[in-house]
């Protein structure tokens, strides 16, 4: 009789979701391609130089050589006792003008990968980067790229490390033949007492008991597992060093993604997923990159999508899946922790949610703060300009538009680098020639009062309108957006005719007393009325924003400018010139501080002031100056408030707005 064959317990494989991080130039694209080529994924090893890597698949990144969309890939990592880990590696750009495509990985990450440069060290995005991991309590591991170059460092790049970016770090590796082309990397064990003592010491800062066997000389025999804990919560990280053209310490390193960092666990039952990237295929497909953090997904399926617009109003959109396709893992269906490659979603854009649009982490990267008009280079190509603008804006939410007057459309942007991208693939992708303007800040209003007014229809007198409408706007706390609410009876209008007050009170709002988005208001239907038969929906489109900029002027409107926290490194021979170059610029500074050899200066500068400062600094001192900037609080504006070409007709000038729209109804006919 043959003997029963054992059981074999089947360990299903873990999804763990990466984001590979990094200032420019500092390896992240090269190592992704290492991970991936060491993992079996890929056959051979691409090159940044070469144009030929995974992830930067698109034209313009191969011949930039930097990252401009996110992308992903995968790879897997073989483990017997907690089963098998795929890790899905978000490769996202470096660059700081792309800093929006950041922003959207790290909401559907489970984990990070910071790469610094032995080189250049901690460079300013680097700073910015790690702000936003430690806010979030984003697990997170280092990789010190580069060890092979001349120039790398080692023991004062831990220190600068430790003082510019987080204390909390465990290096992980000894590094043997630093700055030479042989440069290796040795595991430090847990084995050695004095590395868990190191360790446990660090750990101690955040666990009371262990803090207690510190302070008592006993070194606890198991260290792994607590640095485990510590590092998921994003209180501890742990260092790598390496370089990714050699393959050194890489082998390392993704021991280290399998042992520290862990899947985050699915919130509930619920389909809940957040739709981080959308790609377009030779036909003109949208295809949605979804992150699903819990429920299932299955091809055919109709989902219902939410997403917030400017106001902040929740729209919803539906769809059915027509094709889907799991990261690493075939045609579905898609599970919580997975991404999927869904198609047949045509009004799908990023940002579109899943569920409760407030699930999952959301990172804190402000808004584009700058604004360049766009004109197309032929005259008569306006229509397809502002055609091609709108499908960009669908794969970049925060890539805003609006009509400019005179065939125009002004755009919002991070930075000359993404204008220059953005110019490129109007004239590759769409064949559009565009000329931009010279950037400028992006100005708001805040109402700095309550007012009301009303439009009444007066059956007895003449009438430039046949419907009734009263408005009271009041300010709201800042960050708060605009809110809409009916103090008038629904049923005192058909839905259509509540719809179309609605939709002008937000279009109205997009350019208040001066020109400018009015942001932090209330806005308060107080009265509503109308004469039938001769009113249409479009009469309440024509006189709401005449009504609602008129209690704006009632409460008056202040404009205010956007800004940045700045740190300002400075030797200590060049604290004072430098700090009446920033007094000069009109920034608001904190004390300094004095660090080492040199001195930090913190403060806050307009965003129109940045340019001007990253010109004089070097000058000021011997190019030994640097600056750390990430977009900061907004203020008023000093002085006279700056206004922008109005392109609504003008409701706060009767005769003129009335000219606008008879004009715009003959052009109609």
């Amino acid at each position: 009789m043959p003997l029963p064959t054992p059981s074999r317990t089947v360990i299903p494989t873990r999804t763990l979701n990466l984001g590979v991080l990094a200032h420019v130039d500092a390896g992240k694209t090269s190592l992704t391609e290492r991970l991936l080529f060491d993992h079996g994924t890929i056959s051979r090893l691409g090159s940044v130089d070469g144009g030929d890597t995974q992830t930067d698949s698109g034209e313009l990144e191969r011949r930039r050589g930097i990252t401009i969309r996110s992308a992903v890939a995968w790879f897997r990592l073989r483990d017997p006792v907690l089963g098998d880990l795929q890790v899905n590696l978000v490769d996202t750009p470096g660059h700081p003008d792309f800093i929006a495509e950041v922003e959207r990985a790290l909401s559907v990450l489970d984990g990070a990968v910071l790469v610094l440069s032995a080189v250049e060290g901690v460079q300013a995005q680097t700073r910015v980067l790690m702000r936003s991991l430690r806010r979030l309590r984003l697990p997170t591991l280092l990789f010190v790229n580069k060890i092979d170059r001349t120039g790398a460092r080692h023991d004062d790049l831990l220190a600068e490390i430790r003082r510019r970016l987080t204390p909390a770090v465990v290096p992980m590796v000894r590094v043997d033949r630093l700055g030479t082309r042989d440069a290796g990397v040795v595991a430090r064990s847990f084995a050695d007492r004095a590395f868990a003592a190191e360790v446990a010491e660090l750990l101690a800062d955040h666990d009371l008991p262990l803090l207690g066997r510190v302070v008592d000389g006993d070194v606890p025999e198991d260290v792994a597992g607590p640095l485990r804990d510590q590092t998921c919560r994003g209180l501890v990280h742990p260092v790598y060093f390496g370089s990714a053209v050699s393959g050194a310490g890489t082998a390392e390193l993704a021991d280290g993604v399998r042992r520290f960092l862990a899947p985050r666990p699915a919130p509930s039952d619920d389909l809940r997923g957040t739709v981080f990237a959308v790609e377009r295929t030779g036909k003109g497909e949208k295809v949605a990159y979804l992150r699903l953090f819990s429920g299932t997904v299955h091809g055919r399926q109709r989902l219902v999508f939410r997403r917030r617009d400017a106001s902040g109003a929740v729209e919803e959109h539906r769809g059915r899946v027509a094709g889907l396709e799991v990261v690493g893992g075939g045609s579905g269906p898609l599970t919580a922790g997975d991404i999927g490659k869904l198609r047949g979603l045509p009004q799908v854009r990023v940002g579109d949610r899943l569920g409760a649009d407030d699930d999952g982490p959301t990172a804190h990267f402000s808004p584009p703060i700058l604004e360049s008009v766009v004109r197309p280079e032929r005259p008569g190509r306006a229509a397809e300009l502002h055609a091609a603008l709108t499908r960009l804006a669908d794969e970049d939410p925060l890539i805003r538009t609006r009509t400019a007057g005179g065939g125009a459309t002004s755009v919002l942007l991070y930075g000359a680098v993404q204008r220059e991208v953005i110019a490129e693939r109007l004239q590759r992708e769409f064949g559009v020639e565009a000329v931009f303007e010279p950037v400028r800040p992006v100005y708001f209003e805040r109402p700095v009062g309550r007012g009301e007014a009303v439009h009444e229809f007066n059956p007895r007198g003449p009438n430039d309108f046949w419907q009734t409408v009263g408005v009271r706007v009041e300010p709201l706390p800042p960050g708060s957006g605009n809110t809409f609410t009916r103090q008038a009876q629904l049923g005192l209008l058909p839905k259509a005719y509540h719809r179309a007050i609605e939709e002008a009170v937000t279009t109205t709002l997009r350019q208040g007393l001066h020109g400018w988005e009015v942001t932090d208001c209330a806005v308060t239907i107080t009265q509503v009325g109308y004469q039938a038969p001769n009113t249409v929906a479009a009469d309440f489109r024509h006189l709401t924003p005449v009504v609602v900029l008129g209690a704006l002027r009632q409460a008056g409107s202040a404009v205010h400018e956007p800004g940045y926290a700045v740190e300002v490194e400075v030797p200590g021979d060049a604290l004072s010139a430098v700090t009446g170059l920033l007094l000069s610029l009109d920034a608001d500074l904190g004390p300094a501080v004095e660090a080492g050899s040199v001195w930090l200066v913190p403060g806050t500068i307009p965003a129109r002031s940045l340019h001007d400062l990253a010109v004089a600094l070097p000058g000021l001192t011997r190019g030994e100056g640097s600056i750390w900037h990430e977009p900061g609080p907004a203020r008023r504006v000093r002085g006279p408030a700056p206004t922008r070409v109005r392109t609504d007709g003008n409701p706060l000038d009767h005769d003129e707005y009335l000219r606008f729209l008879s004009n715009r109804t003959l052009a109609d006919r």
